[in-house]
């Protein structure tokens, strides 16, 4: 077997070096001995790297903010998807509702990336996108129920999101409600 330090301008284990010589002095990174085994004598190479969460912004959320993310996902995707295969398939017959039903899972989409992620740019997403839901919902339910040419297919916002449940008119006040009271520095009651 050839010794690991053979080669390596150290002397052999056991061996002193000559007279007059400098000493040696090893390289190795912190934990690791100098012939590049790990503490517990292992090659490096051979143990399992495993990514560790940094900070807070990538843990998944919990409680109440678990239950937004998943409807704002839910309907991110359910209003794109609709929108999408609408304008593919039918552009020509209400291209108002569906161009604005696009817009809405955009917006959707938004709220679902600003309240899942907790980065600098996280909480001003969530805001602006719960609040221009908020927004839509009324201005394109009043719309649709004052001018009815104007919307001869729903959006999902038409009528107050009345064909989703009001669910498009209670989701970004809970929203913002939610961002209001799980600010930093919001007091805990």
């Amino acid at each position: 077997m050839a010794d690991p330090a053979a080669g390596s301008g150290r002397p052999a284990p056991g061996v002193q070096p000559a007279a007059g010589s400098e000493p040696h002095v090893d390289a190795a990174p912190a934990g690791q001995d100098p012939a590049g085994l790990s503490p517990a004598g292992q090659d490096p190479a051979a143990v399992p790297v495993t990514a560790e969460p940094v900070g807070d912004e990538d843990q998944l959320p919990t409680g109440p903010r678990r239950i937004l993310v998943a409807f704002y996902a839910i309907f991110a995707l359910a209003a794109t998807a609709r929108a999408v295969v609408q304008l593919s398939t039918a552009f020509d017959q209400a291209p108002l509702a569906y161009l604005l039903s696009l817009f809405s899972g955009i917006v959707y989409l938004g709220a679902t990336l600003g309240l899942v992620t907790e980065r600098r740019w996280s909480r001003p997403l969530a805001w602006a996108s719960c609040g221009t839901e908020l927004v839509g919902v009324l201005v394109i339910g009043v719309a649709s129920l004052v001018d009815h040419e104007a919307f001869p297919r729903d959006t999902v916002w038409s009528r107050f999101g009345s064909g989703y449940g009001y669910f498009p008119v209670l989701l970004p006040l809970l929203g913002l409600l939610w961002l209001r009271y799980s600010r930093p520095g919001a007091p805990r009651d």
